[in-house]
């Protein structure tokens, strides 16, 4: 921990839609002096389509999110500070993409097309030295998803982010490249609670060994 402490350090935020990684994102961006990088989901020009229609959309969807994940992870290899990752391209090949394939929603050529490419370049990438995991069920998720009121959202079912919950977990169970934080927001609603934001900063602090 003192070593992670005396490098730049690289920490990832993963969690279902809704749980709150942008905004833990920015209080550890402020709290450490941590550059930020966001999932930028507003210029993704396929959210719209792919929420309405998921078949037809989800290969062109994923594959514009390994496009922007990758530009983005080359940019924190190439950052000498220490950064903090809203979603990283592992997330989206772990939990989205193979939830597709297994949904037949994604074809199995697709998935294939995609992993050969995902494959590729995630070798040419730093991994995480921390990853922080949100889990929240799905009526906190859906109660952070109306709160924020974003369009192509709305239509989300309940099964959905059912799936998604149950595949994180799995994933975290295989997940060996760094260290895991678990934080419960079904019980610590930092957005909105200064003890609870508290109680996170004095978790990674402990980490840190700070």
């Amino acid at each position: 921990m003192r070593e992670l402490q005396q490098r730049r350090i690289y920490v990832t935020v993963a969690g279902n839609i809704g749980v709150g990684k942008s905004t833990l994102v920015g209080i550890l961006a402020e709290e450490f002096a941590w550059q930020p990088y966001y999932e930028l989901v507003q210029d993704h020009p396929y959210l719209d389509d792919y929420y309405k229609e998921m078949p037809r959309w989800g290969f062109h969807a994923q594959v514009y999110f390994l496009s922007q994940r990758y530009e983005q992870h080359q940019e924190i290899s190439d950052n000498p500070l220490s950064v903090c990752q809203d979603r990283s391209m592992h997330e989206d090949y772990e939990i989205f993409v193979k939830g597709l394939l297994e949904q037949g929603i994604l074809s199995p050529r697709d998935f294939q097309t995609y992993r050969r490419l995902f494959q590729a370049l995630s070798r040419s990438v730093v991994q995480p030295d921390l990853l922080i995991y949100l889990r929240a069920s799905v009526e906190t998720l859906q109660g952070h998803i109306n709160g924020r009121d974003r369009p192509y959202e709305r239509e989300i079912p309940d099964e959905y982010l059912a799936t998604l919950n149950r595949r994180y977990e799995l994933w975290m169970e295989r997940w060996e490249t760094s260290p895991v934080i678990t934080l419960d927001c079904n019980r610590l609603d930092f957005a909105h609670r200064e003890e609870d934001r508290q109680e996170v900063i004095r978790r990674l602090r402990e980490y840190l060994g700070q």
